[in-house]
């Protein structure tokens, strides 16, 4: 999944609900020149390499830690199918959505800057206003999920020096709340810091990172495999006697949601595919660019999952970097570990800044009085500029996340939840309506049936996705208590 700081665009219209054709239409004047687009921008710079990088680059991310385990509850069979099938669903509508960056002509309409200016002048505002709903949650839940991940590493650094120092003799059970509690603090401490998320550096920071990790999780699964000259797993995944009937059905569900998550990053197409110089046209090139985006996204996530089943078999855990504990290459699994936690601190701002820029718009509108700000003095540094509800505001807003995250700190649930949440709506209900309405297409054509069909099967996923991560949060209050659990 999709999360560098491509993604901080994602909703950079903070004005959400009340969405406008400013963007577009304020710059759509200026004269062409050579020098300058058609929209009046200085003249765009990306060629098919250039998008299919920033494409994958955007798209890996923690999401893959947990497809070992995905693939272990289904199974060598379906586990690839699933795989596989959500692939090829997200490649379908990524093209479907390239199709929709300029508004009524292909070559020369007006330019959609983000997903939302898509939404909102394809579909209309009753449509955004909705998108919006989900963006924000999805944004919110976000937050969440990468407390969770980042605590979860930071515990797993902790236990892997305690268990090497204890010749694996001791289980070292730890709490996670201190470290949930000190990366709120250290959220706090960032969420002041203007335009955070826009730093030149976070994209870079966030594309190693993320690599790292997700090449070294790849490599300690083959490294395993090759060790133990065995490749664990069966046909069918986790077995009834392992588990209960209703915990293998909850387990499947969850583990859909799971794969969606990692599949979740149309939102971020759009401005992407912004930044593609013509001719040839953006379409063209987007489109080339997302058969090889995909493509490598495909290989890479199939290795990782299907690696890390290998090597665990049916008790994959949940974040595959988990299960290496004991092990020869700790100093490895320490660096991986490191990574998540620098990428979660970096991609915490990335998708909450949005959110605070929304917020703290639609206040002002209402309380102008909020917005003064008073001048503090840093020594040899500029003035911080520090307002006093933007304060009170985002402090609250990282307590908010971190409570919940100490309440419910289950990884796989987590990020099943947001999954399934996020991919209906913004990978499939949303290109498709958008890909038909920009296409005049009729009612009850086979192309209009059959764009119908893949949005209410998907729609059916995410449904019974979210059933089962909710089961699944259940089920695993009833082992941890909330507050006090140990990992």
């Amino acid at each position: 999944m999709i999360e560098n700081s491509f993604r901080t665009n994602l909703l950079s219209h903070p004005q959400g609900f009340d969405m406008v054709k400013d963007s577009i239409d304020g710059l759509s004047s200026q004269p062409n020149s050579e020098s300058h687009d058609d929209d009046g921008h200085l003249k765009r710079t990306g060629t098919l390499w250039t998008t299919s990088s920033h494409i994958v680059t955007a798209v890996v991310g923690s999401g893959v830690l947990s497809l070992a385990w995905a693939i272990a509850q289904m199974g060598w069979v379906a586990g690839s199918v699933v795989m596989i099938s959500f692939s090829i669903i997200t490649w379908y509508t990524s093209l479907l959505l390239a199709d929709c960056y300029r508004y009524g002509d292909p070559i020369f309409g007006k330019r959609n800057y983000s997903f939302m200016d898509a939404v909102q002048n394809i579909l209309g505002t009753r449509y955004a206003q909705i998108c919006g709903i989900v963006q924000y949650s999805s944004l919110y839940g976000a937050a969440i999920g990468y407390t969770i991940t980042a605590a979860i590493s930071m515990i797993a650094i902790t236990r892997t020096d305690c268990l090497h120092s204890s010749g694996g003799k001791n289980p070292c059970p730890i709490s996670s709340n201190p470290y949930m509690i000190s990366f709120g603090v250290s959220q706090v401490f960032f969420s002041q810091i203007p335009d955070f998320h826009q730093t030149w550096w976070l994209s870079i920071v966030a594309a190693i990172m993320s690599f790292t990790y997700s090449l070294i999780g790849l490599y300690l699964g083959i490294a395993k495999v090759a060790e133990t000259g065995t490749i664990k797993g069966s046909l069918t995944g986790v077995s009834i006697g392992m588990v209960t009937k209703a915990e293998k059905a909850w387990g499947v569900f969850q583990a859909l949601g799971d794969i969606s998550f990692a599949y979740t990053f149309s939102q971020i197409l759009m401005e992407i595919q912004d930044t593609i110089k013509t001719p040839p046209s953006e379409v063209k090139t987007m489109k080339k660019a997302t058969h090889i985006s995909i493509g490598v996204i495909t290989a890479f996530y199939m290795l990782c999952g299907c690696f890390g089943y290998a090597a665990f078999g049916d008790t994959a855990p949940g974040n595959l970097l988990t299960g290496f504990g004991y092990s020869k290459s700790y100093w490895l699994i320490d660096i991986a570990n490191a990574a998540i936690v620098v990428h979660m601190f970096g991609a915490y701002q990335v998708y909450s800044q949005p959110l605070f820029a929304f917020v703290e718009k639609e206040v002002v509108k209402r309380w102008p009085l909020v917005n003064k700000e008073y001048k503090i003095p840093i020594p040899g540094c500029a003035p911080y500029n520090l307002n006093l509800f933007r304060l009170v505001w985002r402090t609250m807003f990282v307590i908010s996340t971190t409570f919940i995250a100490m309440l419910i700190p289950f990884f796989n649930d987590v990020m099943g939840i947001l999954g399934a949440l996020n991919f209906w709506p913004l990978t499939v209900y949303y290109p498709v309506e958008m890909y038909i309405k920009q296409k005049k297409m009729p009612k009850w054509s086979r192309r209009w049936i059959f764009l119908q069909i893949i949005s209410v099967v998907c729609l059916v996923v995410s449904a019974v996705s979210v059933v089962g991560s909710v089961a699944s949060v259940v089920l695993d209050l009833k082992k941890y208590k909330p507050f006090v659990s140990n990992f």
